[in-house]
C-alpha cells in the first residue's frame, strides 16, 4: 500500500474520515478506524474556548492511541487565540494539527471564523502563520472551493496559505453557498493540486471504492476524505480500501452484520458519554444504520424514542428477526 507523507507523519493513501462536527466523535471515530480508516480529524475545537480553559472544550482535545495517526482541529478568527491554542494543544500531543476555514454553519461563519475566513485572505494567512509558528507538529488547513459561485477563490487561496509554511491542504469542493447541496466540483481540487507543492486531500461525493478511485483520478489529490458518505456505514473504509488493492467490490453486508455494528457504536456512545447522553446521541446514527431497510420510514420514527442500550438491542433483534438474517 502506498503512503503519504505529512511533515514525517505517514499516512495510508487509502481514504480518511473528515472532520465532521456532533457526527465523528471518539466513537465514530472508533469504529471508522476499525474498518481502516487511513487517517481522523478531531471534531472542532474552539481557540478560545481552550484559551480560557472550557472543560467540554478540553474534552474535544483527548486522543486515543488506537486514533492515530491523527489531527486536533482547531477554529478561529483571532490569529492571536489561535496561535496560543496551536501551543496549548502541545500537552495532547496531537499528530498534526488542522485549521477549520471551511465550516459553512452560520454561528461559525457569523464570527469570521470557518469559510468566513476564505473572504479575508490576509487574515487566514495571518491565522497560518501563527499556528505554524506555535504548533509542535505539521499544520494543515481545510477550506471550499470558495464563497460562492462569484467567488471561487480556492487557488488563490491555497497559493497564500502555501507560504505560511502549512504542511499540507484539504479541499471542500462546494462554496460556503452550497452548503452540502449539488456536486462537488473535483475541477477545483485539480487546480488547487496543481497551483502548490504541498499534499492535497480531497473531499466530496465519495461514497465508495469507485468514487474514491475516480477522486484520486481526476485530481490528482494525495488523499481522499469521506464525510457523510460514511454515514451509517463505516465499514466503507475497508471497501475502499479492497477496491483501490484489487478492484473489486465487496458483497454488501448482511443485515444482521449491520446490526452488529449498529449496536457495537451504541456501546462506544455509552461507554464514553454514559448510556443517557450516548443513546440520546445514538438515535440519528441509529437511524441511518437503518436507512434503506424494510419499513425504515417506521424504524427511523423509533430511533426518536431510544433511551437505552438495551432498547437498541431489541430493535436489531426485531430487525434481524424479520429479515431473516
Amino acid at each position: 500500500m502506498e503512503y503519504i507523507d505529512i511533515g514525517g507523519v505517514k499516512i495510508e493513501k487509502t481514504a480518511a474520515l473528515a472532520p465532521m462536527a456532533s457526527v465523528a466523535d471518539k466513537s465514530y471515530r472508533l469504529l471508522c478506524r476499525e474498518f481502516g480508516a487511513a487517517y481522523m480529524v478531531s471534531e472542532m475545537i474552539s481557540s478560545k474556548g481552550l484559551c480560557y480553559g472550557d472543560r467540554k472544550t478540553g474534552e474535544l482535545c483527548e486522543i486515543e492511541p488506537q486514533e492515530r495517526p491523527y489531527a486536533l482541529q482547531i477554529f478561529g478568527e483571532d490569529p492571536y487565540y489561535m496561535g496560543k491554542a496551536a501551543y496549548l494543544l502541545g500537552e495532547y500531543k496531537p499528530d498534526i494539527i488542522d485549521i477549520n476555514m471551511g465550516c459553512p454553519v452560520p454561528k461559525i461563519v457569523g464570527n469570521g471564523s470557518g469559510s468566513a475566513l476564505m473572504k479575508d485572505i490576509p487574515r487566514a494567512v495571518e491565522i497560518a502563520r501563527e499556528t505554524v509558528k506555535n504548533a509542535g507538529c505539521p499544520v494543515t488547513v481545510k477550506f471550499r472551493a470558495g464563497w460562492d459561485d462569484t467567488s471561487i477563490n480556492a487557488v488563490e487561496f491555497a497559493k497564500a496559505l502555501e507560504q505560511t509554511g502549512v504542511a499540507a491542504m484539504a479541499v471542500h469542493g462546494r462554496t460556503r453557498a452550497q452548503f452540502y447541496s449539488g456536486e462537488a466540483d473535483r475541477e477545483i481540487i485539480r487546480q488547487v493540486k496543481q497551483a502548490v507543492s504541498v499534499p492535497v486531500f480531497g473531499n466530496g461525493d465519495v461514497t465508495d471504492g469507485e468514487s474514491c478511485k475516480q477522486m484520486y483520478e481526476q485530481t490528482g489529490c494525495d488523499l481522499v476524505m469521506l464525510a457523510r458518505g460514511s454515514y451509517g456505514r463505516p465499514w466503507v473504509f475497508r471497501e475502499i480500501r479492497h477496491y483501490l488493492e484489487t478492484g473489486e467490490v465487496l458483497p454488501p453486508l448482511t443485515v444482521k452484520e449491520r446490526m452488529e455494528i449498529m449496536l457495537k457504536h451504541c456501546g462506544y456512545l455509552c461507554k464514553y458519554k454514559g448510556e443517557e447522553r450516548g443513546m440520546k446521541e445514538a438515535r440519528k446514527n441509529v437511524a441511518w444504520y437503518v436507512k434503506g431497510l424494510p419499513n425504515s420510514a417506521k424504524l427511523r420514527a423509533e430511533c426518536g424514542e431510544l433511551s437505552t442500550y438495551e432498547q437498541a438491542e431489541e430493535m436489531a433483534a426485531r430487525v434481524i428477526g424479520q429479515m431473516g438474517e
